[in-house]
C-alpha cells in the first residue's frame, strides 16, 4: 500500500525547504504527497524576504477537503504563522482523527530570519501539542518554546527537550544541529525513555531545509507502522545522506538545500 501524507507548510520558492523539501521527502521515501499552504514566503538560499498569510478559514478549508476525500496516513506541520491559523489547523485536525502528527515547530529558518507571530507559541501549546504524536524543535525554537537557555551542550538538549515535553507533548525530538561538534547528536524524549540518536557532523553549507525534511522523513516512516524510535532512527540516517549529497547541487550562494533524491540521482 503506498501511503498517502499531508504536509501542513508554508512554500519555499528556492524549493529547498518547506513544503517543497516535505513533498521531495515523501516522494524519495515512496509515498504520495500532499500539501496544503499555510503561508507564501519570499526566500531564497540567504534569507526570507518577506510572507505573506492567507486566511485562517481557507487554510483550514484545504485541510478539510483533503481529509474528507483521501485517507491521511500521517500529517507532517511545518510553519503555521499565527494563532489562528493554528486554531483553525488543530480543529480540523481533531475533527477528523488525523493520526501520525508530526509537529516541526518552525519559528526560525535556517538563515536565523524569525518565523511566526508572537502568539503563535501559546496557540501551539494550547492546541497542537495534545494531537501531535512528537514535537521536533531544533535549539533555538526549543529554547523559544520551553524559556529555558539555547542549549550548549548534549545535557543542555535533554533539558530543552524536557522542558518542552513539560508543556504537554507527548514526545519531542530536540535536533542539535547547532551545538556543532563531530557529531550531530538528537535527544528523543518520550515520557520515562530517553535516547540520543548521533551521526557523524557534514561538514557543508547545504542545510537549507534540513529541519522540514527530518520531521517529513520521520512522518513517513510513522506512516508505514514504524515505531517512534524506529520512524526517528530512519529519519535521521536519510537527512544525514541527503546532507552528504547536498554538495552535488549548484543552488543558490547561501545555505544550499540538501539533496533529497541522493539515492536515485
Amino acid at each position: 500500500m503506498i501511503r498517502n501524507l499531508l504536509s501542513i507548510a508554508g512554500s519555499d520558492p528556492s524549493g529547498g525547504a518547506g513544503i517543497q523539501a516535505d513533498l521531495k521527502t515523501f516522494s524519495a521515501l515512496g509515498c504520495y504527497g500532499m500539501a496544503a499552504v499555510t503561508a507564501l514566503t519570499a526566500q531564497n538560499t540567504q534569507g526570507v524576504g518577506g510572507v505573506w498569510v492567507p486566511d485562517a478559514d481557507f487554510v483550514a478549508l484545504q485541510v478539510e477537503l483533503v481529509f474528507r476525500d483521501v485517507r491521511v496516513d500521517a500529517v507532517k506541520i511545518g510553519m503555521l504563522a499565527n494563532g489562528a491559523v493554528v486554531e483553525a489547523v488543530a480543529d480540523v485536525l481533531k475533527r477528523h482523527g488525523a493520526r501520525n502528527i508530526v509537529l516541526d515547530p518552525v519559528l526560525v529558518a535556517t538563515s536565523g530570519d524569525s518565523l511566526g507571530a508572537p502568539d503563535v507559541v501559546d496557540a501551539m501549546v494550547a492546541h497542537l501539542f495534545p494531537l501531535a504524536t512528537v514535537v521536533t524543535p531544533n535549539v533555538p525554537e526549543a529554547a523559544r518554546l520551553s524559556g529555558l537557555p539555547a542549549a550548549q551542550t548534549p545535557d543542555d538538549l535533554l533539558a530543552l527537550a524536557r522542558g518542552v515535553e513539560a508543556l504537554g507533548a507527548r514526545a519531542v525530538l530536540a535536533k542539535g544541529g547547532h551545538l556543532g561538534g563531530a557529531e550531530a547528536i538528537d535527544v528523543l524524549v518520550d515520557g520515562d525513555q530517553v535516547l540520543r540518536f548521533s551521526a557523524p557532523h557534514i561538514e557543508t553549507t547545504s542545510t537549507h531545509g534540513t529541519g522540514c525534511t527530518l520531521s517529513s522523513a520521520i512522518a513517513a516512516h510513522l506512516a508505514g507502522g514504524a515505531p517512534l524510535v524506529d520512524a526517528v532512527d530512519a529519519a535521521k540516517r536519510y537527512l544525514t545522506r541527503a546532507l552528504a549529497g547536498g554538495s552535488l547541487l549548484e543552488v543558490g550562494h547561501g545555505h544550499g538545500p540538501v539533496h533529497h533524491f541522493h539515492g536515485r540521482w
